[in-house]
């Protein structure tokens, strides 16, 4: 290292000025240079047995980014329906006019609190306007209306949620900076090993212990085609809990990544065409599909999903565009504007496993919904689609057609 340091010296004396450029990776971020032993001093403090940290949680006005906020209580809520109630400025998030900013909280979903530990809480609320009606980002009554009314057939889903991580310079993490790519073959990448072919599996590895310790419906996670691009599933769960898990994990991934100093983006094509793009596959059944005979139904569900094809397009994601971008028919996508389905067909807008036909029963896998989507909604629109309307909708923010 000597040797090499003269020869620097001797170099910057014949060309005036010689800079060795040095790679900053998450430096930059003030959350990563933060301390965590410093918080682990505090966060070791005893409380009072009648106090208790509750982190309420709720989906802004762009539909994808989350807010919070805390408050003490005497005990823990360990169910939303004895959870109280709040209100927050909806103005400062994009949800009401700030002559009428008044907008409110109602507990949805109560998760044990990973960051804090036991008994402390999170609870993950919807929002609603000072009028009572849903707010236009809170699907999620329009998601429960249908699951209440198609209770019977005890519909299931099963999220994967892909994702994203950046520097925060906003280029890939691990990226060569300067705008250059990784010189990855991508079929190393998925679920690959080592150093060259995955960045980020910290993040992953932390949030998967905070998904589970909170109660999250979670069942794994993998790496993904692209460099610095990772998966989680949420489920096989019924009804409604696994929007709200899969809401829950990514408020958890929000805050595990800011203590590494990294940005998750889940837009659904984030690095240009020339890379694979971002979805959250939502795999659906309901009794009649999983009972003997149930293939004949999935077939009959799959022909009104294509009968309402782009009714569901303008809904899978937070930007129709961002979504017809990424569902270009390259990278293992169907085109944005053809519906098609197929067995053991990834390029297909659904697919059916192998053996789903064989046993004459199973699920249907919709690959279309952008990773930016709302499982409120999409959860939601394959109820309303393939089993029938609730009847009541789902408020001012219900669905939209």
């Amino acid at each position: 290292m000597e040797s090499f340091v003269k020869c620097i010296c001797k170099l910057q004396k014949h060309v005036g000025v010689f800079s060795i450029s040095k790679r900053y990776m998450l430096k930059q971020s003030i959350n990563h240079i933060m301390n965590k032993k410093v918080m682990d001093r505090y966060i070791r403090l005893p409380m009072p047995c009648n106090k208790v940290l509750a982190t309420y949680c709720w989906i802004d006005g762009s539909g994808i980014n989350m807010r919070c906020k805390d408050r003490i209580l005497n005990c823990t809520p360990y169910s939303a329906d004895v959870a109280p109630g709040w209100a927050f400025d909806g103005s400062s998030c994009g949800q009401a006019a700030t002559d009428n900013s008044d907008t409110s909280l109602k507990p949805a979903a109560v998760f044990r609190d990973p960051f804090r530990l036991e008994p402390h809480v999170i609870v993950l609320a919807e929002v609603y306007m000072g009028d009572g009606s849903a707010a236009p980002t809170n699907h999620r009554k329009f998601c429960n209306d249908l699951c209440e009314a198609h209770r019977s057939e005890e519909p299931w889903f099963g999220l994967e949620q892909e994702y994203t991580m950046l520097d925060v310079d906003g280029w890939g993490l691990g990226w060569p900076k300067g705008g250059g790519f990784p010189a990855v073959n991508y079929e190393f990448s998925y679920c690959g090993v080592g150093a060259k072919y995955i960045a980020g599996r910290d993040v992953s590895e932390a949030h998967a212990k905070c998904c589970l310790y909170a109660g999250c419906d979670f069942e794994g996670t993998n790496a993904e085609v692209m460099f610095a691009c990772w998966e989680w599933q949420i489920g096989t769960t019924v009804g409604i809990k696994a929007a709200d898990d899969m809401w829950m994990s990514r408020f958890l991934m929000s805050r595990v990544a800011e203590d590494y100093g990294v940005c998750i983006t889940y837009h659904p094509k984030p690095m240009g065409p020339k890379h694979p793009g971002v979805g959250m596959h939502h795999n659906f059944s309901t009794k009649r599909m999983r009972s003997d005979g149930g293939y004949k139904f999935i077939e009959e569900c799959i022909k009104k999903l294509e009968q309402n094809h782009m009714k569901h397009m303008k809904n899978y994601g937070a930007d129709e565009q961002t979504n017809r971008m990424r569902l270009s028919g390259k990278f293992e996508t169907a085109p944005f504007d053809k519906f098609s389905w197929g067995i053991a067909n990834r390029k297909a807008s659904i697919r059916l496993q192998r053996n789903i036909k064989e046993k004459g029963k199973g699920f249907m896998e919709d690959r279309r919904p952008a990773g930016d989507c709302d499982p409120y909604l999409v959860c939601g629109l394959l109820m309303d689609t393939c089993l029938g309307s609730a009847g009541g909708g789902g408020g001012k923010g219900g669905k939209k057609c």
